[in-house]
């Protein structure tokens, strides 16, 4: 499972995010990964995920939501994995 921060301010034009336009991100990273973690900071614009997806598939689920982002607004967090339960 990777973890990622995405930039949704400006990179979601015009878009809002607000709980139904997050619900709608949730499901589609969900018909992905049904384990994914995913939550947003409202004040940042930051949508955090952690998921079993690179980072370019997460742009292509997010725009299929209707939130494209380019690459440069993922950011993969480095795994904090400790192998301990072979995960």
């Amino acid at each position: 499972m990777s973890e990622f921060h995405v930039d949704m301010g400006d990179r979601a034009g015009n878009a809002v995010i607000d709980p139904q336009a997050l619900e709608l991100i949730e499901d589609a990273i969900y018909d992905v990964d049904p384990a994914a973690v995913i939550d947003f900071t409202p004040s940042s614009g930051r949508l955090r995920v952690a998921a079993a997806l690179d980072s370019d598939h997460l742009a292509t689920v997010l725009g299929f939501a209707g939130y494209p982002v380019g690459p440069d607004a993922i950011e993969q967090l480095p795994s904090i994995c400790c192998g301990g339960c072979s995960g």
